[in-house]
């Protein structure tokens, strides 16, 4: 698997990653002759967003495991809906008041300033955490200590997100938004006006979450 470069992620981000090369090239050489999902092209595409205009980060567990499912973003697919996003969607109209969206496409949400990022950025081609012991965790914790620092609003979805909430003054915590989990307190959390009202507070322009 090729070598991470920064040019691979916005120039913003470059003085915290030039500190953990090392360790993420260790990573990927650990995947090689592996079928690693997203593909080596989307494994650092949430980092494309620069640094100085992420205000919310939701942090997820692992990529899709479907064949070509992920496409570097949390949560995000320009494929069929799976069954988490479907439940995300739902909270989103229950929540805001809009309509459902169509397509699981979430690049606008990044536009909007949303690093969508998961605490493991692999996994293996249909299993779910096959990478979880990797040090993908460490590379993610020491990003949300730099959020936190910064004072990012966090989403936080799933125990695996969860390890990472003493890092943020305002953290917005709830179950993953699996089929598995998703009735045991996902649905009605209302993550997105939560995050807005957070937002409005700090005196910034909230996020606008509609797709559609």
């Amino acid at each position: 698997m090729n070598s991470f470069s920064l040019e691979e992620i916005h120039s913003s981000w470059h003085p915290f990653f030039s500190g953990h090369i090392e360790t993420i090239n260790n990573i990927l050489s650990s995947l090689d002759d592996l079928l690693v999902t997203p593909k080596r092209d989307g494994i650092f595409r949430a980092f494309t967003l620069p640094l100085e205009e992420v205000k919310v980060v939701i942090f997820g567990q692992d990529p899709y495991p479907g064949i070509g499912v992920a496409d570097g973003l949390a949560f995000s697919t320009s494929k069929a809906i799976p069954a988490s996003l479907r439940n995300i969607f739902k909270e989103l109209s229950n929540d805001i008041g809009c309509d459902i969206p169509v397509s699981g496409d979430l690049s606008r949400w990044a536009t909007e300033g949303v690093l969508l990022l998961n605490r493991t950025l692999t996994t293996q081609e249909g299993e779910r955490n096959a990478h979880v012991e990797t040090e993908w965790k460490e590379i993610t914790r020491a990003v949300a200590q730099l959020l936190g620092e910064r004072g990012v609003v966090a989403i936080l979805w799933g125990s695996h997100a969860q390890e990472l909430s003493h890092y943020f003054k305002d953290a917005i915590s709830s179950p993953h938004p699996s089929p598995l989990s998703s009735y045991r307190g996902f649905f009605g959390s209302k993550p997105f006006s939560r995050a807005n009202e957070v937002l409005i507070s700090q005196g910034k322009t909230p996020i606008d979450w509609k797709l559609t």
